[in-house]
């Protein structure tokens, strides 16, 4: 009975106008398709298809880019690293150097004061002795003339000294 009531189903047995006319209908909605629709459509899609295109190729090309940059910046990097070093060598460098002339001006001005203090330590030295020397003889001259006085004091005394002296010049 389900079978019968399918079979006679006007959609199941269509009848020949029926068909002819979906027919034309379907050529027609085919047709009208094909002349507006079908050149918009496959357009459109072919504009998507290409923008899609471009912009994976612009994102490979991004990426290669990165790539690029990456690397550039890696050897940025490194080249900035070893003349970070350089520079560091050379102020160690010079500030070694800076010491080494410091300390040899510093030397030689120690030898040059240690010298003068020398020189000067020998100078005064000298003028206390030729101090000591000049007061010396004033001792020793003063020390005679009063021994002399003493000797002198008489007349006696002063010719006999008189007498030894020409003695000894005559002598001489």
């Amino acid at each position: 009975m389900i079978y019968g009531i399918i079979l006679m189903s006007p959609l199941l047995n269509p009848s020949y106008g029926l068909i002819v006319w979906t027919l034309a209908a379907f050529l027609t909605v085919l047709f009208l398709l094909k002349k507006f629709a079908w050149k918009p459509i496959l357009n459109s899609l072919k504009e998507r298809e290409d923008f899609i295109q471009s912009s994976l190729d612009a994102a490979e090309k991004a990426k290669e880019e990165m790539k690029t940059l990456q690397s550039n910046n890696e050897r940025i990097l490194v080249e900035a690293r070893a003349e970070r070093d350089q520079l560091l060598k050379d102020a160690r460098e010079i500030r070694e150097k800076m010491i080494a002339d410091a300390k040899g001006i510093a030397s030689k001005e120690g030898e040059r004061l240690l010298k003068s203090a020398r020189e000067n330590i020998q100078n005064e030295k000298m003028a206390a002795i030729t101090e000591l020397k000049n007061q010396v003889a004033v001792l020793s001259i003063e020390i005679a003339e009063k021994i002399l006085k003493s000797e002198l004091s008489s007349d006696e005394k002063q010719k006999s000294l008189v007498n030894n002296l020409l003695q000894d010049v005559n002598l001489n």
